[in-house]
């Protein structure tokens, strides 16, 4: 047999409404009411103390953390952190920030993760009750209300942040099929030409260099032909493992095609430039890659040229000037590094 409880929210009209801009947190230790979730934080904005206290005990008796709010500025506040509270629940009449007022501004606000919204309320007309869906509420809660009735329109509004956060990582996985490298998780080709160009831009506003490097793993196809596509893959893994040890969190590190590789660094002068890729390629030509016939040693050769912010080149040219460096190198021995001047090309 279910007994069924009601809770009684009214308006204790001895509260003295304030705008105290302050918020606690209350932590739960229950049991949380759904299997295997991580524990859900929950915002309550109501400046009646007895409501607001009342619905903090029953919360965190079943098993979520509560941030508790006095008024609309502080719930607000509240919401706009990184870290907000992924559901709330807003009183209808409140000080500061009305619980329809919040709703509007989170809406037009916009942005993710997503913020479920319950509005609790007295009004039971219907046309206040559209008004407050229309302003951006998810569902709403009469006062009083049946305990077990908040705890099924809390489960539902946690239904949906979930299917949102399902819906977030596959779309994040898509985007990064979309411009990552299946095989070394490097930038892909067509998105490391799109951070190029950016740079590009960039230099021309701000007038900064930009580094720019093409390099081939020397004697590739021997690795494939001697130890197999499988060792090949790992030594391509590994390559870009290096490289993206050897750079900063700002640079740009692609695979451009087969065994070739893209860098783009921003800032860099021929001095810098020449530095920087004198240590990948050391990186590159480091510890032999392990593999299960043995370790495999790989080097690289590197082309480098520096886009100036006064140069007309387009991407693709800076490319071509990038890849006759790196023939060069190969002409001269591979394992080394060949600088070509991008502005006397533009020049010529």
């Amino acid at each position: 047999m279910i007994t069924t409880k009601t809770l009684i929210l009214a308006e204790d009209s001895r509260t003295r409404y304030t705008n105290e801009k302050t918020c606690l947190a209350e932590r739960s230790t229950g049991d949380l009411p759904s299997s295997g979730k991580q524990t859900m934080r929950i915002l309550i904005a109501e400046d009646s103390g007895p409501s607001r206290l009342a619905l903090e005990r029953v919360l965190v008796k079943w098993g979520y953390e509560v941030v508790s709010c006095l008024d609309g500025f502080a719930a607000w506040e509240q919401l706009q952190l990184p870290d907000a509270p992924r559901l709330a629940i807003l009183d209808w009449m409140m000080p500061g920030h009305s619980g329809p007022e919040i709703c509007r501004m989170l809406r037009a606000k916009g942005g993710e993760p997503y913020i479920y919204l319950l509005l609790l309320t007295s009004k039971t007309l219907k046309e206040d009750l559209i008004a407050g869906m229309e302003a951006g509420a998810d569902d709403y809660v009469t006062k009083p209300f049946d305990l077990h009735e908040l705890n099924v329109r809390i489960r539902a509004g946690m239904r949906i942040l979930d299917l949102q956060a399902e819906l977030m990582e596959a779309r994040e996985k898509l985007r990064e099929q979309a411009t990552k490298d299946a095989l070394t998780g490097l930038w892909n080709r067509r998105s490391i030409m799109e951070i190029l160009e950016r740079e590009q831009a960039r230099s021309q506003r701000e007038g900064a260099p930009i580094g720019v490097l093409m390099l081939d793993l020397d004697h590739f196809k021997l690795v494939n032909d001697r130890f197999g596509h499988l060792a090949g893959d790992e030594v391509l893994r590994e390559a870009g493992r290096r490289l993206l040890a050897s750079v900063r969190p700002y640079d740009g590190v692609g695979r451009f095609g087969g065994e070739e590789f893209l860098v783009v660094l921003p800032g860099c002068d021929e001095a810098g430039l020449y530095s920087r890729a004198e240590n990948m390629r050391m990186s590159i030509a480091g510890p032999p890659v392990e593999n299960v016939s043995g370790g495999i040693v790989v080097t690289a050769s590197f082309g480098a040229t520096v886009f100036m912010p006064q140069s007309v080149i387009s991407a693709s040219e800076l490319i071509r000037v990038a890849d006759e460096a790196l023939y060069e190198a190969k002409r001269a021995g591979r394992n080394r590094v060949v600088l070509r001047s991008s502005l006397m090309e533009t020049l010529s």
